[in-house]
């Protein structure tokens, strides 16, 4: 009996520790509602740590990415993962006291719901894991506190259900040693097995604990539509020197600019959730190269992301195969600004080896000339010094809309391009 109530306790305590994992990571989704930037809790010790706001930790990844929340088009950066897994864990820890309190720790029926329950969470952290791992490359602490969590509990629960099972096999009662022959020897108490109408209800129960937080969540979450199409349009949209580069299809009805640079972590993030986005094949996108580098670009003193500039100019040199130069810069990002901050032209080399036939064009008068005309595309629009910038015809997607609300904003003002409500 020692034995299921150790494992009862560990069932529990995986459920606590699944939960607060849970709980900071809604809660720094939670804060992001305002549309402002928020530092995030990354470790191994939930809420227990300074919150990182350098927006570069595997937590800050992979909130931003299109994976940390569904139904995104309807709230304003959807429901978080993280809500509805507090409410698996609570259940369990529930359902874990509530099997230790009646005495059904002894019940393989029931320590078999137990079984199953805790393959939700284990399921889900596996499919979560592998996004993270392979498509995003990012390891967060928060979600693999949830991914241990959630594996503890189901071998305990796993082990409980066979202990309980070996138990219940019918066998001698053992006498013993010594005893008369007339000695009454006390049975121990016989399993009762739960109904399976009781099981049901318990299921019940467990799809109530993820809805309701859900419902209410969604109904209070804030209504930012009022923001949408309110932060300006362009001035002046003319591109008589053909700085506008196309990226992908280019006969979908509504015309998308985006202003970005080529080593621009923020940009990076932006481009994996558009290409996410269900809006993504209605538009035609073409790219306005903005380098936050000082080597090119006079609007700034320093080089916030050094190398862009070389690396813009391999962009525009690649002519129609620019898109998969981007990609490579973006995948590329933290080397080639490494290399450029040991040795100036480090960036520029990394092109050249990875792309021989834009040699010569790298660095070129010509390739240089016409960095400084997108530039000078941003002057004539009024543009801020910022990095995604992101239009819809002439609309501006507002910048508190480009990362967890990007999916709401960029599907109404599609949709409001499309009804010919927009610029």
């Amino acid at each position: 009996m020692r034995a299921k109530i150790t494992i009862a306790i560990v069932a529990a305590l995986s459920a606590v520790a699944g939960f607060s994992f849970a709980a900071v990571s809604t809660h720094d989704f939670v804060q992001h509602l305002d549309r402002q930037v928020h530092g995030l809790h990354c470790s191994f010790l939930p809420g227990l740590d300074q919150t990182d706001v350098s927006g570069a930790s595997g937590c800050h990844v992979t909130l931003m990415s299109p994976y940390s929340s569904i139904l995104r088009e309807t709230v304003w950066g959807g429901i978080p993962i993280a809500l509805p897994a507090m409410a698996v864990f609570a259940f369990l820890l529930a359902l874990a006291l509530g099997l230790w309190a009646t005495g059904r720790v002894r019940d393989p029926r029931a320590m078999g719901f137990q079984a199953l329950a805790w393959g939700l969470p284990v399921i889900a952290s596996a499919v979560m894991g592998y996004i993270s791992l392979s498509t995003l490359g990012a390891a967060c602490k928060l979600c693999i506190g949830i991914y241990a969590a959630s594996g503890v509990g189901f071998v305990a629960a796993l082990a409980g259900f066979f202990m309980a099972r070996a138990d219940a096999k019918p066998r001698a009662i053992p006498i013993p040693e010594g005893a008369a022959a007339d000695e009454t020897v006390e049975a121990p108490p016989p399993v009762i097995t739960t109904r399976w109408g009781v099981l049901g209800a318990a299921f019940a129960l467990g799809v109530g604990f993820v809805l309701v937080p859900v419902v209410v969540y969604a109904a209070a979450a804030p209504d930012f539509e009022r923001f949408v199409g309110s932060c300006g349009t362009l001035a002046d949209p003319s591109d008589p020197n053909t700085v506008l580069l196309p990226v992908g299809a280019q006969t979908n009805p509504v015309p998308v600019i985006e202003v970005l640079d080529p080593l621009c972590p923020a940009c990076r993030g932006f481009e994996a959730r558009f290409e996410a986005s269900s809006v993504q094949s209605q538009t035609s996108r073409k790219v306005l190269l903005f380098p936050l580098d000082d080597s090119c670009n006079w609007m700034i003193d320093r080089a916030i992301h050094p190398g862009a500039c070389a690396i813009s100019e391999a962009v525009i040199c690649a002519e129609d195969e620019a898109e998969e130069v981007i990609a490579w810069a973006f995948e590329n990002q933290e080397a080639i600004m490494a290399a450029e901050r040991s040795a100036a032209g480090g960036a520029a080399r990394m092109a050249r080896e990875r792309f021989g036939a834009l040699s010569e064009c790298i660095g070129s008068p010509r390739a240089q000339a016409r960095v400084n005309q997108s530039l000078r595309w941003a002057v004539q629009n009024q543009l801020p010094v910022l990095t995604p910038q992101v239009y819809v015809g002439q609309t501006r997607l507002c910048d508190a809309d480009t990362d967890l609300g990007m999916d709401y904003a960029l599907t109404r003002l599609v949709t409001q391009h499309g009804n010919g409500g927009g610029q």
